[in-house]
């Protein structure tokens, strides 16, 4: 499966191995470099509110029950990608993608201003902080699964798994910006200095991709003419002509049971264990964010084949996330944090690269919203649980759990086997 060449800003340079070296793919191709950008502040911005709320209701908000209460903050900030995940697909499908990413950069902008202007005036109640979280994750189900997608119409061919690399790497940017400017802001500024910010951050986004050149994809191979809506393919169908894809999603819903509660069990563990304040939930997180970094960009180095390599990860990852909960002293929980945040890098962009090439392009805007939905689903159930758990149980006991979930997910992956009977993954 190929994909059309993008319009790039600088001629495209063959990679022979010789004479000098490229620059990276976000200098030499400045309208890729202006939407990744933007997806930085994106998710830095959702990052950063969810990190700093978690924090102002584990540590001011609330008095009892707060487990629970992080929880649901949690899984209303996890909802959108799943609920809206049809909605999503028809949109990106059919909808230009630069209109798509503008238009909810620019109203998660709105609806930040909006509740920055509330907090200043006077303290909002909960439930608008909740709702503002919710709307918030709602623009941004809209705007990853839309750049996962326009990956193909900013960058050749040859430049696609490096892309992914990038974009996978927002996540990780986006992590340890929430983490360093969060749970610090909440402390120095409040909710109205935290949604300040995340305005600021999400109207930045808005110009940057209004001013990015996008193409439109040429149909790849086997693509014919406009698809008649009756033969529409729905994503159950998507999903079920790829058994090989399904089952490595089925894995990683699985392993995100356990891996996402990290995000609940990071204040839980700070209050209760560490007896810190926002400036150890910035560390914990900022490990957290800066090992997936690392991850990102290391990934394609992994070797082996993807599934066998997955599994590896997803092993260490529970021996590191389950070590917390042996050894309380900060700055082993931040090296456990940082092995587990490298793990998740690691695997993401492996996968994803993958997913790019063996999904057909008509199937990639219906594909990659179904994933974000599939994978996302275990979210609000992994926040749900571990937060309430957390007001019964030990953060320390939390972290132990959580190692203890991975393994089964990571054995059975290492076993996946392909349609041919062989172990799946195929080339790097």
């Amino acid at each position: 499966m190929t994909a059309a060449p993008a319009v790039t800003d600088t001629p495209a340079v063959p990679d022979t191995g010789a004479g000098p070296r490229r620059a990276p793919l976000v200098l030499r191709n400045r309208a890729f470099g202006a939407v990744w950008l933007g997806q930085v502040l994106t998710q830095a911005a959702v990052r950063m509110f969810q990190v700093g709320v978690s924090w102002w209701i584990v540590a001011y908000a609330v008095d009892g029950a707060r487990g629970l209460a992080s929880g649901l903050f949690m899984a209303a900030c996890t909802l959108p990608a799943v609920a809206l995940a049809p909605v999503v697909a028809a949109a990106v499908a059919r909808c230009a993608h630069r209109s798509v990413l503008r238009t909810a950069a620019a109203l998660a902008g709105t609806v930040s201003g909006a509740l920055a202007l509330w907090a200043y005036a006077d303290g909002p109640p909960l439930a608008s902080v909740y709702a503002a979280g919710l709307a918030l994750a709602a623009c941004q189900a809209f705007f990853d699964p839309c750049l996962t997608t326009s990956v193909p119409e900013l960058v050749d061919d040859a430049d696609i798994e490096t892309a992914t690399g990038f974009e996978l790497s927002t996540q990780s940017l986006a992590g340890l910006g929430g983490a360093l400017l969060g749970a610090l802001a909440v402390d120095r500024f409040g909710v109205a200095g935290l949604a300040a910010g995340c305005a600021a951050a999400y109207l930045g986004a808005a110009a940057l991709v209004a001013g990015a050149r996008f193409r439109t994809a040429a149909p790849g191979p086997g693509a014919g003419a406009p698809e008649d809506p009756a033969e529409r393919r729905t994503l159950r169908r998507i999903l079920g002509e790829l058994p090989y894809v399904r089952r490595i999603l089925v894995c990683f819903t699985a392993a995100n049971l356990f891996t996402t509660a990290v995000f609940v069990v990071i204040p839980l563990y700070t209050r209760s264990v560490l007896a810190g304040g926002g400036g150890t939930v910035a560390l914990l997180e900022a490990s957290l964010g800066t090992g997936a970094l690392v991850g990102a960009f290391t990934g394609t180095r992994v070797p082996g084949r993807p599934t066998v390599a997955g599994a590896w990860c997803l092993g260490l990852m529970a021996l590191a996330l389950a070590l917390p909960g042996l050894v309380a002293h900060r700055p082993a929980v931040a090296g456990c944090l940082a092995v587990a945040g490298w793990c998740a890098g690691a695997v993401s962009v492996r996968f994803v690269a993958l997913f790019q090439r063996l999904v057909p392009p008509a199937d990639k805007p219906g594909f990659f919203a179904v994933m974000q939905a599939v994978l996302g689903a275990s979210l609000p159930v992994a926040s749900l649980a571990f937060g309430s758990a957390g007001d019964f149980l030990s953060p320390q006991t939390l972290c132990l759990v959580q190692g203890a979930g991975l393994l089964p997910a990571a054995c059975a992956l290492a076993l996946l086997k392909s349609p041919e009977g062989r172990p799946a993954g195929g080339a790097r």
